[in-house]
């Protein structure tokens, strides 16, 4: 995977800033008072510093804001970022501050200058998740990161508090890599042995085949395997950090690159199906996450890997498909492929590991796009305490979702006249009756949560964590979830 910058946390020491190289980042309260670290770079660049946050420009900043010093002199570095951030900023703030520095430095050195400030742990995230850049299918591929070294003054709890971190941002790096690749190099079987990488982390992995699958009767999932020439394949994850309690289950729909098959897309944008395996890239990314800051938890995680293309043997609409549950589906779009795959997956996660609560995530429906646009991924839950949850948890991550309803009217547009349901409802409330069509395939008393992370899982434009492309959604909140609600003591 891409190689993420390398952090260490030490005490401050203000004698190796003025040799040290790349870019040197300060943390300034909205005041304006100057920590340790800073009065030695006013005295080092000759008063600069202090001439800055005296400026008008500094006051009508806002928290997170950087301002930048090029080439100051009395420093080997090349530029001095001051980020104005309170002390008593909150955990996104602080974030979002790593964030800024990170873009700044690019792939060059990094000094940072906590001080005293709040949530340093975060300042850390922020720049790691921020240093990412895919470049691994460039001809010239780009340069690692250089190391930053942040410097604070109780080190230890710090570094106690950013370890965990450190892992999030790791699997956050992993899902942007798995969902940035092209697909004639992430196809299903590639992505499958990319992900039994994580035996070496103690992630306990099985890839079930397709013959596998059709013994096991998963006639939706298959269904959409057959026009391509890349098999299917079901990997299954195991994180067993905690007791003997039942697992969570995670699952992620896996299509690698989605044409729309017979019912074909129009192919202006269509080079961005690759990914259509987002849902796949943030379960495989949290189960890294876990397993490298040993999670004590038990977590399952399950991703439906498959190509949905058209060809003279791929399903058609109006054929009827038999789940693995055993419901009739009547197919109205091969373009809305990606619940036929979550529904056997769902179906054979809750009778293989019985969990205590289920989660799914996929890049499912444009109609989310319309509706949330791309700050929001659509929530849908059938529990209300677990979704709340959920929902807190990407609160507290600065992860933006929003919950939808369900209710009968939706699940009547999905009724069928010759099989139990059919696979589309049409136009109309296109996120909510995907949500109905899974719900059909989660027993009653399962806490479950759908998750369409269409408009989420990818940016056009760069943005405070992440650059233009994959964005690693969902991975920081499934990862507090867990944390949160899920790990023993």
């Amino acid at each position: 995977m891409t190689d993420m910058r390398e952090i260490t946390i030490q005490a401050t020491d203000i004698e190796a800033l003025a040799e040290a190289e790349g870019r040197i980042a300060c943390l300034i309260p909205g005041d304006g008072k100057l920590g340790t670290g800073a009065r030695r770079l006013n005295r080092l660049t000759k008063g600069a510093v202090q001439r800055a946050v005296d400026s008008e420009r500094f006051a009508k900043m806002k928290e997170g804001d950087l301002l930048s010093l090029a080439f100051p002199v009395g420093l080997a570095a090349e530029g001095v970022d001051l980020v104005k951030l309170d002390r008593r900023c909150d955990a996104q703030d602080a974030r979002m501050a790593g964030g800024a520095i990170g873009r700044a430095a690019g792939t060059k050195a990094l000094t940072v200058l906590a001080e005293n400030g709040r949530h340093t742990e975060e300042v850390v995230l922020g720049v790691a998740l921020r240093s990412y850049e895919f470049t691994a299918r460039k001809s010239e591929p780009g340069e690692t990161p250089k190391p930053a070294v942040i410097h604070c003054a109780k080190p230890e709890d710090v570094e106690a508090a950013a370890l965990p971190r450190l892992a999030v941002a790791e699997g956050s790096l992993f899902t942007r890599d798995l969902v940035n690749e092209p697909a004639n190099v992430l196809n299903t079987v590639e992505f499958a042995d990319r992900l039994k990488g994580l035996s070496d982390l103690g992630v306990e992995v099985e890839v079930l085949d397709e013959a596998k699958m059709e013994e096991l009767g998963m006639g939706a999932f298959l269904a959409v395997s057959v026009g391509s020439e890349t098999p299917a394949q079901l990997v299954v994850m195991k994180w067993n950090g905690g007791g003997d309690e039942a697992p969570l289950a995670l699952v992620g729909k896996g299509v690698v690159f989605d044409t729309g098959g017979i019912s074909i897309k129009p192919s202006a944008g269509m080079e961005s199906m690759t990914m259509d395996m987002g849902g796949a890239g943030t379960v495989a990314g949290t189960m890294r996450a876990l397993a490298k800051r040993k999670a004590k938890a038990n977590v399952v995680g399950l991703v439906g890997l498959v190509e949905n293309m058209p060809d003279g043997r791929a399903y058609r609409p109006g054929d009827v498909l038999t789940s693995m549950k055993g419901d009739t589906i009547e197919v109205i779009s091969t373009d809305a492929e990606g619940r036929l795959v979550l529904a056997d997956v769902l179906w054979y996660a809750q009778q293989t590991f019985k969990p205590s609560g289920i989660i799914d995530l996929a890049t499912l429906t444009g109609a989310c796009i319309v509706a949330l646009g791309n700050d929001n991924a659509a929530v849908f839950a059938s529990d209300d305490a677990f979704g709340g949850k959920l929902l807190n948890a990407a609160k507290a991550e600065g992860e933006g979702a929003w919950r939808l309803p369900f209710g009968k009217p939706y699940a009547d547009l999905i009724k069928s006249d010759i099989a139990d349901i059919k696979n589309s409802g049409g136009r109309a409330a296109g996120t909510i009756t995907a949500a109905e069509f899974l719900k059909c395939f989660v027993e009653d008393d399962v806490p479950w949560c759908h998750i369409d992370i269409a408009g989420v899982a990818t940016t056009s434009k760069d943005t405070g964590l992440a650059p233009k492309g994959a964005t690693g959604w969902g991975v920081r909140t499934l990862d507090r979830l867990v944390r949160d609600g899920f790990e023993t003591e």
